[in-house]
């Protein structure tokens, strides 16, 4: 590659089609008008960040996704015709596909800041579909192309392409909230280094290979293609294995493939060194601005592999996080004005002599600009105070806003370059246009000021004076705590809200303020004033509020304790409740009420898992429940006086954290008992010291939420001595609330103590329709349970005398006796077991002998034969 060659061209000088070049760079053109647009909506979100929480996303998003994508979808493309001497595809189709690109970066990214999932979805799918194609037309040049000494550089546009849509699928994974709190911080970060180090570093750093030398206006050495697919496979290579292994969540792997990712960057360093020469380059501003953004990469990668090796992945989010801004401004941007300024004459003109005009132009200044933008870049890298931070920023930003105002002089004297139509320009000249009204709206944003707490407008409604209320909140593991407040009409609330997270949150109060992004260990006030309605808060990060960060604020009138506060139609909130006598759907089976023997040894390992399962909790009706081990109640656990439990909890719950208390031990809470959080594993061992039947419940509150929504069980010690029977049952009683976990409409029935229905192991009315079974003359031991969380029970058997009760330890009645007893009285929490011999066959029912338990499904059947 000589200096008498500015750029690459092909080696057809028209479009199969009969498109000419001139219509080439008109196109060209108009894709820098809109990366000019892209980079102004960013300007405009930069300097709203103090007043718009998501504006920081935004801002980076709008310059990679919008600007950036933009600009190497279409270098890209023309490159890869110029390196493998190919013919240009349809530009029909390419302008297509460049639009559909645009088209879903707007939907992604206004999806993200209204909060639309559906939107996002939409905007993700198609963008894989847009960069699919961009990928198949890369793939399809290089066939019977002629190829040349730089064809490998493709490779790397090839793989960007790839890491794009991959990029693309993760990020609408954790946008749309599907990615769940156990995989967000891996997915995060296998986003940001696959969209960051992939779709933007692989073109970057295989560009270099072709424009280095041509800026310097000297030869590519002998070793130029060799090294090139050593880079290719190092950098992609070690890409995926980061990617994988942090999506996978393992650290090690992920380090390994960043420092192999590394190790290329170092070679394409030592390759563009090796390639400087003692004479004035075609554009000094340019190979000083290219060598300095490959060496920002260098820095950033290295220190992104020493924050991955040193913390782990739940941790290491955010200090990877303040690395982007630095990759962005020092690397991203600065490869932008570097290339621009060589590349953009070029397209422009057609001879040297106004090309070295316009360069000239472009290159005012640059020294001042270049020291300004570096100084910046290692302002915002060195671990220093805020001010400092801001100030190297500005000093950056600044740097950027001249080459930008210098860029739209540029393009604006220009038009749409020589030989193009007046119509062709018109796109350019408006896309400019644009471009430099968002930047002086900008400019104005930034300097508009705001406050962090911004006056409620429910203040206006209070009246007289008001009860003042300060609630402290917590961000931390993806979840808001509380995450309810109930509040009196026209309380004047205050949240003291504090992030004891990892990661950077706010939290937004519809309707009202929001704090700025809280870094970890920071506090913030929030003054909602006199508080007249129900609302809700979220963190607005993108994916937070879907992966369950909200917080609902609900406010009841006086005395009405939140009549009418529901959500929507649910099954149960009038006095109907379910349909009992509806079928069960096909394929339904009850809960098999039968008591396993208890196992062999002394030393039982369970594990119990806490996840989400939808069960028929009521004849046709189906539920999402809050189970140990995918039922609702959990596993029967059976043993002996003096056995050992070892109890290893998983949580498997993708939004929140849970713990577990067995009545059954005796031992110090702190630990045992303590929430964990999703992914995470806690063992419980207890020595079961005491006969009983026990209750088992989640032990992380609001317990009446997670007891109410499925999370308890039963452990049965036999007493020492226990007589064998024919037949043993276990049946746990406990309330049924029917609506969304969670929601303010099923809360506040579980708080009234008003459920839908009354159960025996989970499901109304089970065993009216799936009898148990016996015959006459068989002795029967049934286990009773009353898990709540709020009434107990009065167990009965209709037809029956109890000969024996046992209840909380302790023998009230034995055989032999001439009393006898007619129910089992448990209070909540309590449980113990009663027996009886069935005289004759038939049909002998059970119940709970409050009757509004048993007409709402704590019922069943004892079918008796001969």
């Amino acid at each position: 590659m000589s200096s008498q060659v500015d750029h690459p061209a092909p080696a057809d000088a028209r479009h199969p089609g009969g498109l000419e070049k001139s219509d080439l760079k008109a196109r060209q053109l108009r894709a820098h008008s809109v990366v000019a647009v892209w980079v102004g909506l960013a300007l405009v979100a930069a300097g709203a960040q103090q007043t718009l929480p998501v504006a920081r996303w935004l801002a980076v998003h709008l310059f990679l996704l919008g600007a950036a994508t933009t600009a190497v979808m279409v270098w890209s493309e023309h490159f890869a015709v110029a390196l493998l001497h190919a013919r240009r595809p349809d530009e029909r189709r390419s302008d297509a596909r460049l639009a559909a690109v645009n088209l879903a970066v707007l939907g992604v990214l206004i999806g993200v800041w209204l909060d639309r999932p559906v939107l996002t979805g939409a905007g993700c799918a198609l963008l894989v579909a847009a960069l699919a194609a961009h990928l198949v037309v890369l793939v399809r040049m290089g066939r019977g192309a002629l190829g040349g000494r730089l064809a490998p550089v493709v490779g790397f546009y090839r793989a960007a392409a790839a890491a794009l849509i991959v990029g693309a699928v993760l990020g609408g994974l954790i946008a749309t909230g599907h990615a769940g709190p156990r995989y967000y911080a891996g997915l995060r970060l296998a986003h940001i280094h696959v969209t960051l180090l992939g779709w933007i570093g692989l073109p970057v750093l295989g560009t270099l290979f072709m424009l280095w030398p041509t800026v310097l206006g000297v030869r590519m050495t002998e070793r130029t293609p060799r090294v090139t697919r050593w880079v290719l496979v190092l950098t992609g290579g070690g890409l995926l294995t980061a990617v994988v292994a942090l999506v996978a969540g393992r650290r090690w792997p992920a380090v390994a493939g960043v420092l192999a990712y590394a190790v290329g960057t170092v070679l394409v360093m030592a390759l563009l060194a090796r390639t400087i020469r003692r004479r004035r380059p075609v554009s000094a501003a340019a190979a000083w601005m290219l060598g300095a953004a490959a060496g920002w990469l260098c820095a950033g990668v290295a220190a992104d592999a020493g924050v991955l090796a040193a913390r782990p992945l739940a941790e290491a989010g955010e200090d990877v996080t303040l690395l982007v801004p630095v990759v962005i401004v020092g690397f991203v941007a600065q490869v932008l004005i570097g290339a621009l300024t060589y590349l953009l004459p070029i397209v422009l003109t057609g001879g040297p002599k106004e090309r070295a005009a316009l360069r000239a132009v472009l290159e005012l200044g640059w020294p001042a600009r270049f020291v300004a933008l570096n100084c910046g870049v290692a302002l915002l890298a060195l671990p220093l105070p805020d001010p400092v931070g801001t100030a190297g920023l500005l000093s950056a930003a600044g740097a950027g806003a001249v080459f930008v105002a210098l860029l739209i002089r540029v393009l604006v004297r220009r038009g749409g370059g020589s030989g193009e139509s007046p119509s062709s320009r018109r796109p350019v000249l408006l896309g400019t246009a644009g471009g430099a009204v968002l930047i002086v709206l900008a400019v104005l944003v930034a300097n508009s000021g705001g406050t962090d707490h911004p006056a409620d407008a429910s203040r206006a409604g209070g009246t007289g004076a008001a009860v003042t209320r300060t609630v402290d909140v917590t961000l931390a593991g993806m979840r808001i705590r509380p995450g309810r407040i109930d509040v009196t009409a026209g309380t004047e609330l205050r949240l003291k809200v504090t992030n004891k997270d990892a990661q950077r949150h706010d939290l937004k109060v519809e309707g009202g303020p929001a704090t700025p992004l809280l870094s970890p260990g920071q506090s913030r006030t929030l003054d909602l004033g006199p508080v007249t309605e129900t609302r809700t808060a979220w963190c607005t990060l993108p994916g937070h509020r879907a992966a369950g960060m909200t917080m609902d604020i609900v406010v009841r009138n006086g005395t009405d304790d939140m009549a009418g506060m529901h959500d929507g139609p649910t099954a149960g909130t009038d006095d109907s409740g379910p349909d009992l006598s509806a079928g069960f759907s096909r394929g339904w089976k009850p809960r098999d009420a039968a008591l396993a023997p208890a196992p062999a040894g002394t030393v039982h390992r369970i594990e119990l898992h806490a996840v989400r399962r939808t069960i028929e909790v009521a004849p046709g009706v189906r539920q999402q429940m809050w189970t140990f081990g995918g039922t609702a109640p959990g596993p029967v656990l059976h043993g002996r006086v003096g056995d050992v439990f070892e109890v290893t909890l998983v949580n498997d719950d993708p939004a929140m954290g849970h713990g577990i208390d067995f009545h059954a031990g005796s031992l110090s809470p702190d630990r045992a008992m303590r929430t964990i959080a999703p992914g995470q594993r806690l063992v419980y061992r207890f020595r079961a010291e005491r006969a009983g039947a026990w209750l088992y419940h989640c032990s992380t509150a609001p317990m009446l939420q997670h007891m109410g929504n499925g999370m308890y069980g039963a452990v049965v010690i036999d007493p020492p001595g226990l007589p064998k029977v024919d037949h043993e049952y276990v049946l746990v009683s406990s309330e049924l609330y029917l609506g969304t976990p969670g929601s303010a409409a099923q809360v506040t029935k579980m708080r009234q103590g008003a459920p839908d229905a009354w159960v025996f192991n989970g499901v109304a009315a089970q065993y009216a329709k799936a009898p148990l079974t016996a015959k006459a003359g068989e002795r029967a031991r049934f286990w009773v349970v009353a898990a709540g969380p709020g009434d107990g029970i009065a167990f009965h058997i209709v037809g029956t005398v109890f000969d024996t009760v046992y209840e909380e330890g302790a023998y009230l009645l034995e055989p032999g006796r001439p009393g006898g007893s007619q129910v089992l009285g448990l209070a909540p929490a309590q449980g113990g077991f009663v027996e009886t011999t069935f005289p004759a066959a038939g049909h002998y029912s059970f119940l709970d002998h409050d009757m509004r338990h048993a007409e709402a499904g704590a019922m069943g059947m004892v079918e008796v034969s001969k």
